[in-house]
């Protein structure tokens, strides 16, 4: 069994959420170690629960998001969430382009185009420099976030896990660590004070946390009405990552030797969007983006398919819901 695959059994429960006990991280060996926590699987909710509430979107690069929580983020903004998206580098060393110039535009352009899709209200690029944010005072990084969680008034987040202890890349694990730090911040009014005249504290209770390896993980996403959505999210990123327009390049390649593949379809739209769907997001997940299938997901759940995260939300059962269903008149 690979260590990215072990996850717990959950049981369903009501509209929302299924708990159940957890084992779903690992010793130095490989070994599966228990977890006390609980697998929720959130399922899409009717109507507009989150009219009202705001969303922010923050991604290292213009195609993490896409790759790996699109199906959460439009399940989120259907049910009424208006929704902002973060990037906090300019991705000058990734993707199409002959020089950094070059790359920071297209890597724009597909980010705007991904935004589109989505449907965000408003997209911020914070500009550092791609795969070198480590070289960056968090503290800056920090105090830029908190800002903008105090301007929009942001009740929920969605970014890589700061607790992923797998993750290679730099800009996903200080992006990570800034977003925690700053979202749990943004509340004090001791910090950055100076924003006060401008913005008041605002605390980001709602946190869904992704990764790109093996991760412990507590809620699963049904994302089974929103993988289409997930699928067009991903062929908007034409400048980097293994979607964007790589099922009419290969259709090409393929035609050019006189062959072809059925599941690809007959014209450039299909074949990108069979190919993202069918392989990148389903077959061949693992090689293309580091992951488990989203269908195999799915499936270990009863759902078609789902995503997963590390998950933090409101406390429950606490002081304040003690006082107010126990207290008395005099």
């Amino acid at each position: 069994m690979k260590r990215r695959d072990f996850v717990g059994k959950t049981i369903a429960a009501g509209g929302i959420v299924a708990p159940a006990a957890a084992m779903s991280s690992f010793d130095m060996q490989g070994r599966p170690v228990p977890v006390d926590e609980e697998i929720v699987i959130e399922k899409a909710a009717e109507g507009r629960p989150h009219e009202g509430k705001v969303l922010a979107v923050i991604q290292p690069h213009c195609d993490d998001i896409a790759y790996f929580a699109a199906g959460t983020v439009a399940k989120l903004i259907h049910e009424g969430y208006t929704s902002y998206l973060i990037r906090t580098t300019n991705d000058d060393a990734a993707g199409a382009g002959n020089s950094p110039g070059e790359r920071v535009l297209n890597n724009e352009r597909s980010n705007e185009a991904f935004a589109n899709v989505m449907g965000f209200k408003k997209v911020y690029d914070l500009g550092y420099r791609n795969h070198r944010m480590d070289e960056y005072n968090i503290q800056e990084i920090k105090g830029r976030l908190i800002f903008l969680f105090r301007l929009l008034k942001v009740d929920t987040v969605v970014s890589f896990d700061p607790w992923d202890h797998y993750e290679e890349n730099p800009d996903h694990y200080v992006t990570a660590r800034a977003v925690e730090a700053a979202r749990w911040m943004a509340g004090m009014n001791t910090d950055y004070p100076e924003q006060l005249e401008v913005v008041q504290p605002h605390s980001v209770i709602e946190r869904y946390y992704y990764a790109r390896g093996p991760q412990v993980f507590n809620r699963v996403v049904d994302i089974s009405g929103f993988i289409d959505r997930k699928v067009e999210a991903n062929m908007a990123v034409v400048s980097q990552g293994g979607g964007g327009n790589a099922g009419s390049t290969l259709r090409k390649k393929l035609a050019e030797e006189g062959k072809k593949l059925p599941i690809l379809g007959n014209d450039d739209r299909s074949a990108n969007f069979n190919y993202i769907k069918n392989f990148m997001l389903d077959k061949y997940s693992e090689s293309l983006r580091g992951v488990p299938s989203d269908k195999k997901i799915g499936e270990q759940y009863g759902l078609e398919w789902a995503e997963r995260f590390k998950y933090f939300g409101p406390a429950k059962g606490g002081l304040n819901d003690y006082i107010r269903s126990n207290t008395v008149k005099l």
